[in-house]
């Protein structure tokens, strides 16, 4: 039997239920990248979906405007190490990202 504590609940695992805990924490584990890349396109999703209104035929975007939305888009291809989806995903003691990439142009 061994003693294993979640979420400061401490109790025994038999060999079986040890094994299983470990798989499940060594998959967890290995799909870390695709939970921040899912973060990051929700992310990016919001912000190009709150400055849609700017791409109406009856205004005209600014050019920063048009390559901050297109940076946007280009993250997932741009950036693809979990280092950098940990860059991109960093907030501030507020809760505020603060890679560049998500300020406003």
């Amino acid at each position: 039997m061994t003693n294993i504590t979640i979420n400061g609940v401490t109790r025994e695992m038999n060999s079986t239920e040890q094994a299983e805990y470990d798989k499940k924490q060594t998959d967890w584990n290995s799909k870390s990248a695709e939970r921040k890349l899912e973060k990051i396109r929700n992310l990016r999703l919001q912000k190009l979906q709150e400055t849609d209104w700017m791409a109406m035929s009856d205004l005209t975007m600014s050019d920063a405007w048009k390559t901050k939305r297109q940076s946007w888009r280009d993250i997932p291809q741009n950036n693809s190490t979990e280092a950098e989806y940990d860059a991109i995903l960093e907030r501030d003691a507020n809760g505020v990202l603060t890679n560049a990439i998500w300020s406003d142009a």
